[in-house]
């Protein structure tokens, strides 16, 4: 219906009187969903018995302070002082449970009382989190993405070393590690690092712990594959895949000892995988292994000069510029659905992206070890703790492709606060009874029924 131009605007006369009421206003009227699924999946009752023993000092319990920390995180929060621009919103403390909410002077202490151990009961938790959704999917081919991410600190930052930041050299950082659940976008295991810590020489304790993890948790009953950069292209940790009965694609530095040079200078055929991408794979003898890898070789058309120039001395064919890369692998896949199963790992960056940018990964909340431990678990806990949400309250499927990403349709966390969790919303009590009030929206009001009618379904 088409309205009259009279009737599309407004007259805005001068500035509204602003008053600050504690008349039961909130700003996060959708975190009472996210209450009703937690409640139904006994978060709680997972806290208690994994935190159980920790001895984490404070007048406030364990679990009330997890839940203040996930709350901070899925709201926006991404400063321990964010705290006291929540407290006094009557969703957010029911979220909590919380009558009065700690200071952030408080909850810094009470991460302050992190060790190692009692941060392994965190890594726990998540793992409890992630293989209660995974076990009831049908699944029984799981595809890891290992990989390391830089996390720029300040200079007094207990355990902060100058080492792999690209963009920052001279930046002392941590250089946490995470492994990434291909079909479910999941953050399987998360472990925090010095900054001089290599990914290859320092995953060897990391895998075996993830493989620990998933047989403790799923079972022994998963195949599993792993997608590895060439940071992982190390004799140890190809040694440690093959006795574990894992598959595994990961990408082949151009070492000079390898002579992939020679190989691609004599090669005259190639396979086509796409458009501007060709391939040929060959069994390498890996003389300094002492073993045969089968290794497939990959040159993309580009038609730009490398910003690095670090290949063109090597290759300059004359109806263009090429970029080459190779994996050696053991799975059964053809080259050219190899290349597009290791595209797949661009899935695990997004997700660090998304770690970093929306849920705080990248903070440093505190100049003590344990207590940024403790806060890498539980922003991926929060990131768990959505994907399983969203997967339960019904996200939309995708079909399976060969590049082995989600199955299911997920939103950002910036886009889940947007439509769902950031609404206003008025708390009444008409005859006793406490009741939500949000706006008259037909789409939200839609969004809020849809997930409300499955959660039921979720216990």
């Amino acid at each position: 219906m088409r309205r009259r131009k009279a009737d599309l605007s407004r007259r805005v006369n001068g500035d509204l009187a602003v008053e600050f009421t504690a008349s039961g206003l909130t700003s996060y009227a959708g975190l009472e969903l996210l209450l009703r699924y937690l409640r139904a999946t006994g978060l709680n009752a997972l806290l208690r018995q994994q935190l159980a023993g920790t001895k984490l000092r404070g007048d406030f319990g364990a679990v009330a302070m997890v839940r203040v920390v996930l709350g901070l995180l899925i709201v926006g929060g991404r400063r321990l002082r964010h705290l006291g621009y929540v407290t006094g919103d009557p969703i957010f403390h029911r979220f909590c449970g919380l009558a009065h909410l700690p200071s952030a002077r408080t909850l810094s202490r009470w991460l302050k009382n992190f060790n190692e151990s009692w941060v392994g009961r965190l890594r726990r938790v998540n793992a409890e989190v992630v293989a209660r959704v995974v076990r009831a999917l049908p699944l029984k081919l799981l595809t890891v993405d290992v990989d390391g991410t830089v996390c720029s600190t300040g200079m007094q930052v207990e355990r902060a070393r100058r080492g792999y930041n690209p963009h920052h050299r001279k930046v002392p950082s941590y250089y946490p590690i995470t492994a990434h659940l291909g079909e479910t976008g999941h953050v399987l295991r998360v472990k925090n690092r010095s900054g001089n810590v290599h990914d290859g020489k320092a995953s060897l304790s990391f895998l075996r712990g993830l493989f620990a993890q998933i047989r403790e948790t799923l079972g022994p009953l998963y195949r599993l594959r792993f997608r590895l950069d060439g940071a992982f292209f190390r004799q140890d940790v190809v040694a440690l895949l093959e006795a574990r009965g894992a598959g595994y694609a990961i990408k082949v530095p151009f070492f000079h000892w390898l002579d992939l040079q020679s190989r691609i200078a004599r090669r005259r055929r190639w396979q086509r995988v796409d458009r501007e991408v060709e391939c040929f794979e060959d069994a390498m003898a890996i003389t300094p292994w002492n073993t045969y890898l089968r290794v497939a070789i990959y040159r993309k058309r580009v038609y730009h000069r490398s910003a690095k120039n670090y290949q063109l001395d090597l290759f300059d064919p004359d109806d263009g510029y090429f970029e080459y890369s190779a994996i050696a692998t053991n799975l059964d896949l053809t080259a050219s659905r190899l290349w597009w199963f290791l595209c797949g790992r661009g899935a695990h960056e997004k997700a660090i992206g998304e770690l970093k940018s929306s849920l705080a990964f990248a903070t440093i909340p505190t100049n003590h070890y344990g207590a940024n431990s403790a806060w890498q678990q539980l922003v991926a806990l929060a990131h768990n703790l959505l994907t399983n949400f969203q997967i339960e309250s019904g996200a939309a499927q995708r079909p399976r492709g060969f590049r082995a990403t989600a199955l299911f349709v997920l939103k950002s966390a910036q886009t889940l606060r947007f439509e769902i969790f950031h609404r206003a919303g008025l708390l009444l009590r008409p005859n006793g009874a406490t009741i939500l009030r949000l706006a008259a929206n037909p789409q939200v009001q839609r969004a809020f029924t849809r997930i409300a009618q499955r959660l039921p379904d979720v216990a």
